[in-house]
Parts: C-alpha cells; structure tokens; sequence
C-alpha cells in the first residue's frame, strides 16, 4: 500500500510519499511545491498541477491531507483553505480515495504528543522513516500526514474494521469519493 501525504499551503505544498511493508515503512520520497509569485489562480494550477504529477510517479493508493486550521488572519484561513482543495481535487481527478486529518491527529500519530513542535515531527520523521536527516518541514508534514493515515488504517484493519467506520466513531476523517 502506497500512501501521498499533503501539507498544503499557498506558497510551499509539503508532500511525502511512503509505502507499507509488512511489518516496516518504506519512504519513497518527499518534497514541496513551491508555488512562487503570481496570481491565486496560477498558484492553485501549480499545486494542482504538482500533486498530478507526483501521483503519476508514485502511483499511491490513498492520499491523505491536512485539515485547515482556523487561523486569527482570516485571508490565510482562505489562501490555505483554497490550496488544500486544489490538492484535493487532483487526488479526486486522478481516482484516489482521499482522507483527512487535523494537525492535532497527525501530531499524535508521529509524535504521541498533538502539540508537538515542527522540530519534534521533523525529528520523528527522521527516525520512523531511517532518514539520514531531517527533511525540510513542509515534506515532514506531508510524510507525517501520510504515516498518520497508514497508522489509522493498519490498525482499524487489525481491529476488523475500515478508515471510514473509524472516521464515523470519531468524527474527523472524512471520506471522499
């Protein structure tokens, strides 16, 4: 099982891909779009454009995505908010099935903590993944959203059910079709 996760973001989308092994996770890779200067509409097309590309590498089988977070700054709730869907709407586009997570769920998957810093992940990151280093911290939030879904899946299996059972249980994972 292939797993992409997205950290979205209107300038920096960090993406991470991982692949389960038997017992082990493999990392397969890991990144950020950057979207650079311009309008929305060319920032959007970029990161649409950038998650189509790395599903056509990898070839995952699900990819998970982080949920905004309400920010004090009402235009970065939007901007982010309009990166995630950008993302979104490529993984649906390419047949994906499509699972969220708020950072507190990711934070806790990877480090046992929900508060954790963006160093603690990135260190975590390292160690889960047997990374020579730390990966830039977009792509450890992308990779840390991607192990979170590999987590919660491998476990609601042992436990006889699916993601979308234990998203109704819990009321934060949200299945797209």
């Amino acid at each position: 099982m292939v797993v992409i996760g997205i950290d979205p973001g209107s300038r920096f989308t960090g993406y991470g891909v991982i692949k389960n092994e038997g017992s082990g996770v493999m990392y397969l890779g890991s990144g950020c779009i950057k979207t650079g200067q311009g309008s929305l509409a060319s920032k959007l097309k970029i990161i649409y454009e950038g998650v189509c590309t790395i599903i056509e590498q990898f070839h995952p089988d699900f990819m998970a995505v982080e949920e905004t977070f309400l920010s004090k700054n009402v235009q970065s709730t939007v901007k982010l908010s309009e990166a995630r869907a950008s993302a979104i709407v490529a993984g649906a586009n390419m047949g994906l099935e499509i699972y969220e997570y708020t950072p507190m769920q990711i934070k806790q998957a990877v480090v046992g903590y929900g508060w954790a810093q963006k160093e603690q992940v990135q260190f975590m990151i390292k160690k889960l993944l047997h990374l020579n280093g730390n990966p830039q911290a977009d792509a450890a939030d992308g990779l840390a959203c991607a192990l979170c879904h590999l987590y919660t899946y491998v476990s609601t299996q042992a436990m006889g059910g699916n993601v979308a059972d234990k998203a109704a249980v819990h009321g934060r994972l949200q299945q797209e079709k």
